[in-house]
């Protein structure tokens, strides 16, 4: 039981902190704001110094690949629409309930606007139960809870691919329908540089399979990130605060243990130097991401810009080839703000995907109790939970 009597002795230092925490804010903005100038002053020296020296570079700066003082208004949506997104959401594998297995649950939507459809709201749900599904990661050192992140992971997008895909047949009535699929989160897996090739190769080729389903209909893909932390966009300005004629950072810094002599803004935000920017429904500059490990991405390498969506400064991550096509990126930009206004500031596909995938502790309950009764039927005994298991569900407190 928390006592809120003591926790109140620390409410006042914490308050001060934040104060304190604000005015550094305030001025590490205006100092971003002049380096910003700086840079967009020598933005294409910049990105030749970059990619010259990326491989002795101690930090990831993305490329922007438009002039830094770009402020784009979104175009409103067209009438007739549709928005695809799936999340999904888990039972942990547990040695104290009555089978070791794991259910990955995935919401799928599909929302229909100015058509006069029905839209699909539902989950299908997995059990992985077979030695394959829970001990092949154990050979990689990978729990099987971690293991099992993975493989939502890649349930989530086939999921997604599948349902547009079948939706949007060409040359079938709904494929000249504008339409966007979304995800929730970033589409830089960024999980996947600890992971032996071996493992890798298991989750990455059918995400980018499913990827290219989507690309084979021309349905844009979108990874939306709320309450983003990113700093790729604010460290291509570490390039202009560099005080060494070259960004060589294993030869000039490696020896700095504390905070590096670029590092002029930090801790400052990608989303708070652009909320200063940008006005609502209004897009940044369009950033190509650096991180190493999209040189496994093939032609699916992601960039990303900062949109204002009203509450927020949202990142928005999309595949190359959503990129090269302008008509298909503009259309999917202006149906995610479309979505986001729709649910009052997080978009509503995303947010019913996640309704229709959470699983709660009564679903929980039912699917073990399903479960005990099946392995009753097929003659099993001592069917049940551990006694540390029954002992914490029914405590005297």
């Amino acid at each position: 039981m928390l006592d809120l009597t003591k926790l109140a002795k620390q409410i006042p230092g914490i308050s001060m902190h934040l104060r304190t925490e604000a005015a550094a804010s305030r001025q590490r903005l205006e100092l971003a704001h002049q380096l910003l100038s700086q840079t967009q002053a020598r933005q294409d020296d910049l990105i030749a110094s970059s990619q010259q020296w990326r491989d002795r570079m101690t930090f990831t700066a993305a490329t922007p690949i438009e002039p830094l003082d770009t402020r784009i208004d979104l175009n409103p949506p067209p009438a007739s629409h549709t928005v695809f997104a799936t999340d999904g959401s888990q039972i942990a594998p547990s040695h104290h309930e009555i089978a070791y297995c794991y259910l990955i649950n995935v919401g799928r939507v599909m929302l229909h606007y100015g058509q006069s459809l029905h839209p699909l709201l539902d989950s299908l749900p997995e059990v992985f139960y077979r030695p394959e599904d829970l001990y092949v990661s154990r050979q990689w050192g990978i729990r099987t809870e971690e293991w099992m992140g993975y493989r939502r992971t890649i349930s989530e997008i086939s999921v997604l691919a599948e349902m547009a895909c079948r939706w949007v047949k060409p040359p079938g009535p709904h494929f000249d329908i504008p339409n966007l699929a979304m995800v929730d989160g970033s589409l830089i897996y960024w999980f996947l540089e600890s992971l032996p090739g071996e493992a890798r190769d298991r989750i990455l080729p059918p995400i980018l399979a499913a990827w290219q389903q989507l690309r084979t209909v021309n349905v844009p893909l979108l990874g939306y990130l709320s309450a983003t932390r990113g700093v790729e966009a604010l460290n291509f300005l570490r390039l202009e605060a560099c005080p060494h004629p070259t960004p060589d950072c294993q030869t000039h810094c490696a020896n700095i243990t504390d905070k590096l002599p670029c590092q002029v803004v930090d801790p400052l935000r990608d989303a708070v130097l652009w909320g200063s920017l940008l006005q609502p429904g209004q897009r940044s500059p369009l950033f190509r991401s650096s991180v190493r490990i999209l040189d496994l991405y093939n032609d699916h390498r992601i960039y990303f810009c900062y949109v204002h969506v009203g509450t927020e400064v949202a990142r928005i991550e999309v595949p190359e080839w959503v990129v090269q096509n302008s008509t298909l990126f503009n259309q999917a930009l202006s149906l995610m703000l479309a979505q986001v206004y729709k649910g009052y500031g997080y978009p509503v596909a995303l947010a019913e995907a996640h309704n229709q995938a959470v699983v709660r502790g009564g679903d929980r309950t039912r699917f073990f109790a399903l479960l005990e009764q099946q392995m009753i039927r097929a003659g099993l005994r001592n069917v049940g939970t551990s006694y540390k298991e029954a002992r914490k569900r029914g405590s005297i407190s």
